[in-house]
């Protein structure tokens, strides 16, 4: 169902065109106003249609109508964990075995494909837009725009925190500042060079025990998997990350955690925090640890 979102024109905008006050204040892409523009009713004064060139006052109420999507991914029954949803956005807690996206590995049994399941079930044709992705084996918070304004308001506005353990013992709280490059374009494993892009993660200990330790990690940089590189650089790979040269395999995949988001609601406003538990096997290493 299209997504009606309204707008008061502030005495900024007062004799000013709708265009300006759709990229200023309610912050619009200008790809997606060129969008509203060729729905019918896509963009509302007062209630009634108008044109992008037509000026408007104070007091104003202009609405905007996005269209569904035309494409999605296959719907399919895979349960979800959904910790938070409304009308612009959904967040789940993905877990470890969970890949984001269809691939030529991956079809049908992705978190895009159990999402528009979860959001067919309620009559809502929505691409699946993550605002950051996990890696395969990753579990965690993931926060979807369920549309093109909330997609554009929400990127690179998300702070995330992680959890992960560790092979090695770590006190105290440090910084790993170093670049990150894809030897080989034809693999996806990354490595630690100063040819490679900026990449800052900042942990910080929260015990240790069996010789592994629990980090609390925040990131300055996105890069594709940059804790992972760069915990395998300094010596200390992820229990569990076999492709970064942990001796524990026994988890079947990387101990990393997506703990928490924190984020400014698109539409409302509101500064949200949204956590999700650690999947059972990762708590129960954290257990053993006796932290």
């Amino acid at each position: 169902m299209p997504r009606q979102i309204s707008f008061t024109v502030s005495n900024e905008y007062d004799n000013k065109k709708v265009v300006h006050f759709l990229r200023g204040n309610a912050q619009l892409s200008a790809r997606l106003i060129g969008t509203l523009k060729r729905a019918e009713n896509g963009i509302l004064l007062n209630g009634s249609h108008i044109r992008t060139i037509d000026l408007i006052k104070a007091g104003d109420i202009i609405t905007v109508n996005i269209p569904d999507d035309e494409t999605i991914a296959e719907p399919i029954n895979i349960p979800l964990e959904i910790l938070f949803e409304d009308a612009d956005l959904i967040a789940v807690n993905k877990p470890p075995f969970l890949a984001m996206h269809p691939t030529h590995n991956h079809q049908g049994d992705t978190l895009a494909n159990a999402i528009a399941w979860h959001l067919a079930g309620k009559g809502n044709n929505a691409a699946f837009r993550a605002i950051g992705r996990l890696d395969k084996g990753t579990s965690g918070v993931v926060i979807c725009a369920l549309n093109k304004y909330s997609a554009a308001r929400l990127t690179g506005n998300i702070k995330k925190e992680y959890l992960a353990i560790v092979e090695g013992v770590f006190e105290g709280e440090g910084t790993i500042d170093m670049p990150i490059c894809r030897p080989n374009p034809m693999q996806t494993v990354r490595a630690c060079a100063e040819v490679g892009d900026s990449a800052v993660t900042h942990w910080q200990a929260l015990g240790s025990g069996n010789g592994l330790s629990l980090l609390r990690l925040k990131l300055e940089t996105g890069r594709t998997h940059q804790i992972r590189a760069h915990f395998a650089y300094v010596g200390a790979p992820l229990a569990g990350d076999s492709m970064y040269g942990s001796v524990d395999t026994q988890p079947g995949h990387q101990l990393l955690h997506c703990e928490n988001a924190e984020l400014i609601h698109p539409v409302t406003g509101k500064l949200m925090k949204i956590a999700a538990p650690m999947p059972d096997e990762m708590a129960e290493y954290v257990k053993n640890m006796k932290i």
